[in-house]
């Protein structure tokens, strides 16, 4: 048999928390090798925000990560966020000299393109002596006293430490697998349940043909879900597909939205349409569809007006009741999703390997060790808007600074 080539830490998975956990610890000095399916390096962090990427956000409050982070237990976050902030994200851009912008709610982007950030990981991988082998298959891991030996198609490799970064189920098309979750059942790691996260919901065809032919619209809303104690809502936009619903608003609730349960949108947050309507009422002689656009996108105006022959007159023609259903209805739109659009577009995924499992100092396996989870793999999921790409960040970072060099000589 040929003698593995040995390392202090093997990383698998070359996506954002890889990429920067490799560079991390070869810049603290270890030997590490980074393996990765794809030929390709971060295609994620490539096609983020548009292709400029979506790198962090200055509204995460490291304090209170059950904010922005959702799991079965967001606090498990805490402790890396708190020692890989976004400010030291930002620190690491400004000294590669990569311009960068907010949009909103404390949203950061590239100025130029996601393929410049790319460039600063492989260059700080670089400068830690980083190995990257490129396409290359991992096919058996085993582990015993000296550590995890895996077999791949450019030959065996041992290393003490084994990091799973292999990320999650979404977007297929971009070389997503369930290799680390297979991975860390193969170590008796227990999984929380895996769905898609982030990503637009659908609708029953019957149910949905009034709206089928807004698709592209796309407007201010407020979207809730759940109840009382377990209610969540978001401000943000909505967009209309030809099989649902879409956009900010529906992206971030899908994370919190259960099987079987309505979403309720208020089209026109900003307004109390049943007063305006009544002003409406007294001074004008328009199409109800009409006024309505003054608040809405004559589209959506005229669509739900279309599905009521009561609203089909001019507004001084219509009932106080049928005026206030209407604002009722617009208020509270109350429609329950069939599902969703699945991994292949979903932006991350929800569940993976249990927080009960791993350190929350190091990302170690209790149970296991030397092998490391971080990243997507793990249970901990971020809002829509650069928390997900600050979880990689700092589990990798909370992760470099534990692994230990390769124990020789003995």
């Amino acid at each position: 048999m040929t003698t593995p080539h040995s390392y202090d830490a093997i990383i698998l998975g070359a996506g954002a928390a890889g990429l920067f956990c490799a560079a991390q610890a070869g810049q603290r000095g270890l030997k590490v090798l980074l393996i990765d399916h794809a030929e390709k390096v971060a295609e994620k962090i490539r096609i983020s925000g548009g292709g400029r990427c979506n790198f962090t956000n200055r509204e995460l409050d490291v304090r209170q990560p059950h904010k922005h982070f959702v799991g079965r237990n967001p606090q498990f976050c805490r402790s890396a966020l708190s020692r890989f902030t976004p400010a030291d994200f930002i620190a690491l851009m400004d000294r590669h000299g990569i311009a960068h912008h907010e949009k909103h709610k404390g949203q950061l982007f590239a100025d130029r393109s996601a393929e410049d950030i790319i460039a600063m990981l492989l260059a700080e991988c670089a400068l830690g002596g980083v190995e990257r082998w490129q396409p290359c298959k991992v096919g058996s891991v085993s582990h015993d006293a000296n550590g995890y030996l895996l077999a791949t198609d450019r030959g065996p490799v041992r290393a003490p430490n084994l990091v799973i970064a292999t990320g999650g189920l979404s977007i297929p098309k971009i070389g997503a697998t369930d290799f680390g979750y297979r991975l860390a059942q193969q170590f008796g790691l227990p999984l929380i349940e895996r769905t898609p996260g982030l990503v637009p919901l659908t609708f029953d065809g019957a149910a949905w043909e009034p709206y089928a032919q807004l698709s592209g619209l796309a407007l201010p809303v407020e979207i809730s879900t759940g109840s009382k104690k377990e209610r969540m809502a978001f401000h943000e936009d909505l967009l209309f597909t030809h099989r649902g619903l879409s956009g900010p608003a529906v992206l971030q609730i899908s994370s919190y939205w259960q099987q079987g349960t309505p979403l309720s949108i208020n089209l026109a947050p900003n307004v109390d349409l049943a007063a305006a309507l009544a002003q409406a009422k007294l001074r004008s002689r328009k199409l109800i569809a009409n006024e309505l656009a003054t608040w809405l996108p004559s589209r959506l105006a005229d669509a739900w007006v279309a599905q009521d022959a009561e609203l089909q007159r001019p507004i001084a023609e219509a009932s106080d009741k049928a005026l206030n259903r209407l604002a009722e209805r617009l208020s509270r739109w109350e429609i329950t999703p069939n599902g969703s659009e699945g991994y292949k577009k979903a932006e991350v995924t929800l569940g993976g390997v249990d927080t009960r499992v791993l350190s929350q100092q190091s990302m170690e396996c209790k149970t296991q060790p030397g092998l490391f989870c971080i990243g997507e793999v793990v249970d901990i999921t971020g809002w829509l808007g650069g928390y997900n790409f600050q979880w990689a960040w700092a589990s990798a970072h909370a992760c470099a600074n534990s692994l230990q060099p390769a124990v020789t000589g003995l």
